[in-house]
């Protein structure tokens, strides 16, 4: 049961198993959950919701390496999710704010600059999620900025 459950939550109500470029997937499905479910929250409320979105998935990946057989799995896509929801905190949501966040956040996930690549290492579902959540900050700093320009 746990290991189902693992599954079904880590795969992200299985789009992780999605033939190609599942992380881009995850992410995409991540859009329609924070406008429709998310983006009215109040400020307080909504970091609240991301901080234990991210303790959730970091909790729902650990066993997923045994699941899969790998240190990052690529089915596990709910760390995209998690990302991609600290990349929109206090971004007005805007159809191009979305879409910005969208296409920087899947960039900087695949290059994974530092300190996300090193965040890699850490143990279970922290090494699997941490470098999405430092993506997902450093995406917030490039649209506060963008936000705050045009």
């Amino acid at each position: 049961m746990k290991n189902r459950l693992s599954k079904l939550f880590s795969t992200f109500f299985y789009l992780g198993y999605f033939p190609f470029a599942p992380g881009t997937v995850g992410t995409i499905a991540a859009v329609p959950v924070y406008y429709y479910l998310l983006s009215g929250l109040p400020i307080a409320e909504y970091l609240a919701f991301a901080a234990a979105f991210s303790l959730f998935s970091v909790w729902v990946s650990n066993p997923a390496k045994d699941i899969f057989g790998r240190e990052d799995p690529g089915q596990v896509v709910i760390d995209e999710v998690c990302g991609y929801f600290v990349a929109m905190a206090l971004i007005p949501p805007t159809a191009l704010n979305m879409a910005a966040a969208f296409l920087v956040f899947r960039a900087l996930d695949i290059v994974k600059p530092p300190p996300a690549r090193q965040s890699e290492r850490l143990p279970g579902g922290w090494g699997i999620v941490a470098d999405d959540i430092v993506s997902g900050i450093f995406t917030n700093i490039v649209l506060q900025i963008f936000v705050r320009l045009f």
